[in-house]
């Protein structure tokens, strides 16, 4: 199997296993009729925002795609907006499934650490295997394709892109939701902070799913597409010969099946004093074994 292929087929192997994760974590109980009520508003409030940046970006990311298109040529224009639609969907991703596993998470804490971290753990996992996988299906679909180099580097500037305005403009909505949550609730009203009654603490948790979630989600999405398109075009360079091109796959491919696994050793010890951080540290072991 050569490497292009394994990427492929991992990434395909990281998006079914991300599927699986969302239905155990959309299957956990959602709390009780509060909880519901309060996660309801902050998904509306973060689906609104999303349609709103990204339709905000559309005029944008058509004007680059026909100046690509024009001026440099339109298998690169191509390769860019494919990187620009499955940014997008990294962003969205990591927002629809954060907004959903909150109350979960908290309905879960009742029963203790140990299913809370594991149903967080799963909420996480999601995204993360969601955007690995679409960055080597994405990667590995433009390179089979064109057979070229400069193609996947439209590819990542479209990443580059989204990227860029989800995390700059989710963290400027953010601050500002956090501050006016502040002003209102603290100052003028004496409302205690992160009480629901006071609608700037929705926008600020709206915020906080914005920038640290969506934004999150294309900024690690874009960082991974980059850093594999920088390793092949480093591959490609005449002191190698330019016969490890595909190599960067190859790791990359490696890299997310191993995570896969070793999601697996993510576990809280059953002790009074266990600790969250031991559990990743058995993750991380199993996967660099």
């Amino acid at each position: 199997m050569d490497a292009v292929t394994l990427a492929f087929a991992a990434g395909i192997i990281a998006l079914a296993y991300a599927v699986w994760l969302a239905f155990v974590v959309l299957r956990a109980p959602r709390g009780n009729d509060k909880m519901q009520e309060i996660s309801r508003a902050i998904q509306e409030g973060a689906g609104a925002y999303l349609a709103r940046q990204y339709k905000t970006l559309a005029p944008f990311v058509v004007l680059l795609l026909l100046a690509m298109g024009f001026f440099i040529d339109w298998r690169t224009a191509g390769a860019f907006l494919a990187g620009v639609l499955l940014s997008a969907l990294a962003g969205y991703v990591g927002m629809m499934v954060s907004v959903r596993a909150n109350t979960r998470v908290a309905e879960a804490a009742r029963k203790g650490l140990k299913p809370a971290l594991a149903l967080a753990f799963k909420g996480g996992a999601v995204t993360g295997m969601a955007l690995a996988g679409l960055a080597l299906v994405g990667v590995s679909t433009v390179y089979a394709l064109f057979g070229q180099l400069a193609p996947l580097i439209g590819f990542g500037f479209g990443a580059s892109l989204i990227s860029l305005f989800a995390r700059v403009g989710g963290g400027i909505y953010t601050k500002a939701a956090d501050v006016g949550a502040d002003l209102v609730g603290k100052i003028e009203k004496g409302i205690p902070e992160d009480d629901p009654r006071n609608p700037a603490v929705i926008a600020d948790n709206v915020g906080d799913n914005v920038g640290d979630c969506a934004g999150m989600a294309a900024d690690v999405f874009e960082s991974f597409v980059v850093t594999i398109i920088a390793g092949m075009l480093l591959g490609a360079a005449p002191n190698f010969g330019g016969n490890y091109v595909t190599l960067p796959l190859a790791f990359a491919a490696v890299g997310v099946l191993a995570s896969i696994l070793g999601s697996f050793f993510v576990r809280l010890g059953g002790g009074a004093k266990a600790k969250i951080m031991h559990a990743f540290y058995k993750g991380i072991g199993a996967t660099a074994v």
